[in-house]
């Protein structure tokens, strides 16, 4: 079967608008892509640190209690509601470097958060670029993903994206070692 046909007898019309279908659905995609991508801000003090998605954002809120759960065989730290907080690698103890796109991608959990069963780290909040506050756990700002659609998964552990790796953190505080809990390059 041939995908490019000379006349109408052929099918031409046919095709051809099927291409432009999948051409455009390419372009589309592509675009979505790269907004996602970008990491930094369009303008001071953007990057609100608002989740994009409320089943998975997850945010632990002010007073929310953190909690453990074994995911693949990995305890990790979870919010309320049973999804995975993850740490970015180029964070430090004091600032987030992920704001704009990235925060909708993985949302900031934000205002404190209590310690529930399990969590024997140390909690804290730092104050992010645009003055919210952001729950830290020994030391590392928390995060959601907003692929994970339900509570018990880790996709984003291991992800590199954003300028840096993405770990799901341990019940001991510890960054999990990329693909315990089996996270997938989505190519974001």
């Amino acid at each position: 079967m041939s995908y490019f046909t000379a006349g109408p007898e052929n099918g031409a019309k046919k095709t051809s608008t099927r291409i432009k279908v999948v051409a455009t659905a390419g372009v589309a995609a592509v675009a979505m892509g790269a907004a996602a991508c970008s990491s930094s801000p369009s303008s001071p003090g953007a990057g609100s640190g608002t989740p994009s998605s409320a089943s998975a954002s997850g945010a632990a809120g002010s007073g929310a209690a953190l909690k453990t759960a074994t995911i693949n065989g990995v305890s990790v730290v979870t919010n309320a509601q049973g999804f995975t907080l993850y740490s970015f690698a180029p964070d430090t103890a004091t600032a987030s470097k992920c704001a704009g796109a990235c925060a909708q991608i993985w949302p900031p959990v934000t205002g404190s958060a209590a310690a529930g069963q399990g969590v024997t780290g140390t909690l804290g909040t730092i104050t992010r670029s645009d003055g919210s506050k952001q729950a830290t756990y020994n030391g590392h700002p928390l995060y959601t993903y907003t692929a994970d659609t339900a509570p018990g998964q880790a996709r984003g552990n291991g992800i590199n994206v954003n300028g840096g790796v993405w770990h799901e953190v341990t019940a001991s505080g510890q960054a999990a070692p990329a693909g315990t809990s089996g996270g997938v390059s989505y190519g974001y």
